[in-house]
């Protein structure tokens, strides 16, 4: 007799499920969240309107570009599936589930802001001793935060790396908005007839009439 694992997909948690269970302390999407969270957003918070529907907060916006493009996810349709499929994007979303639109509008309006804050992303992991950041790769030398214009090897160093952080986020941006532009179906969603679940499954069944599978007209001679 065979020994299976009960398979349920219906059944709701007993209790509300928590987040921040949900990824090792170690992740690095924990790391994203707490470094942003140490960033200053007030630009970005105060261009908001205090009319309309509520809006997405600046950090959670920023925290989903950050990961998602030092993981190689830059298409803005893919991180809002993203914040569906992956344990780490819900994670920084807090459970929630910013639509392409609004990850492609958030990009454009605020680039500059955008790109300023990542690179103090990627300059607060390298301080921190990371190596990479997701797939970017950092430099490991270390400039000392009390360095002065007297310390001329320092800043010249610490210039180099902060150039070199810029041309790698202003990269990560432009693939972002060359995949936006692109906007080619991956196959990882069905088609809008088949949204819904009755539909897929008479389409399904339907199929099934159609092809009856290898040796199907031998079991039934």
């Amino acid at each position: 007799m065979s020994n299976f694992r009960q398979v349920d997909r219906q059944t709701g948690f007993l209790l509300p499920p928590s987040v921040d269970e949900w990824l090792p302390e170690r992740h690095l999407a924990r790391f994203v969240v707490e470094v942003i969270e140490q960033l200053d957003l007030s630009a970005m918070v105060k261009a908001y309107r205090g009319s309309g529907s509520a809006s997405y907060h600046p950090s959670v916006l920023l925290g989903l570009l950050v990961y998602g493009y030092a993981t190689g996810v830059f298409s803005s349709r893919k991180l809002e599936r993203a914040s569906y499929d992956s344990v780490a994007f819900r994670f920084i979303a807090a459970n929630d589930h910013p639509d392409h639109d609004t990850i492609a509008t958030f990009r454009r309006r605020f680039l500059a802001e955008i790109e300023g804050l990542f690179v103090q992303v990627l300059a607060l992991a390298r301080e921190a001793g990371m190596l990479k950041l997701g797939t970017v790769a950092l430099d490991g030398t270390k400039v000392h935060a009390n360095a002065s214009r007297h310390s001329a090897l320092s800043w010249e160093h610490a210039n180099r790396i902060e150039a070199q952080l810029k041309a790698e986020v202003a990269d990560l941006m432009a693939l972002a908005e060359a995949a936006d532009q692109a906007d080619v179906p991956d196959g990882m969603s069905v088609p809008d007839e088949l949204a819904r679940r009755e539909d897929r499954l008479a389409r399904i069944t339907r199929g099934q009439g159609g092809h009856r599978g290898p040796g199907a007209d031998a079991l039934c001679a």
